[in-house]
């Protein structure tokens, strides 16, 4: 397996890049109106399957897109303390099980966007960590992510009008899904079971 250098630079510079290209989408999308809000996540659509990688990129309006920058960079930037590899799986098994969740289960009569999945995904995933890792530097950050966006998050849950409930819930099992697979080996047993 190769090993990619992985420094604070390079984990400011992956954070950067996909906040930014979240940024650029909205602005083009702004320059040539509608040429990416039609690519969400259309539930029960073959169509819509094309969507479940893009739509955490793409957001509706200003606020949509403020709105889940800020809780991006601070949630993902908790994960990348723990590195490239980390945030890219953590980012990637969420967005898989929000969009696939969200197509099976969203409401069919629209277009499914923004990274809140991708975002209740990392808070999933900070908050059970600690329970395979076992470590205290995942306690604390689990603490202190629970104070901060616990409440939040729990309401944005419950399903209201023209939020995608569906994407939330599917990226906060996306999140634990993610810290269940990322938990650390520990030697196989010897012996009869």
């Amino acid at each position: 397996m190769v090993r990619l250098p992985d420094n604070l630079q390079i984990r400011g510079a992956t954070l950067g890049a996909v906040v930014g290209a979240m940024w650029l989408i909205y602005i083009l999308d702004i320059i040539l109106p509608g040429s990416a809000t039609g690519y969400g996540i259309v539930p029960r659509t073959y169509a819509g399957l094309a969507g479940i990688p893009v739509a955490p990129l793409i957001h509706l309006n200003i606020q949509h897109l403020v709105a889940n920058t800020i809780p991006f960079l601070i949630l993902g930037g908790l994960v990348l303390l723990r590195g490239v590899g980390e945030f890219a799986f953590v980012v990637l098994t969420s967005t898989i099980i929000a969009g696939m969740g969200t197509w099976l289960f969203g409401a069919g009569d629209a277009h499914h966007v923004g990274a809140s999945g991708v975002i209740f995904g990392l808070f999933g995933y900070l908050i059970v960590r600690t329970a395979f890792d076992k470590r205290l530097s995942s306690a604390i950050v689990m603490v202190v992510v629970a104070v901060a966006y616990g409440t939040a998050m729990i309401q944005s849950l419950i399903p209201a009008n023209g939020i995608s409930w569906s994407g939330h819930f599917f990226g906060l099992a996306g999140g634990f899904a993610a810290a269940r697979l990322k938990r650390p080996r520990t030697g196989s047993r010897s012996g009869n079971a």
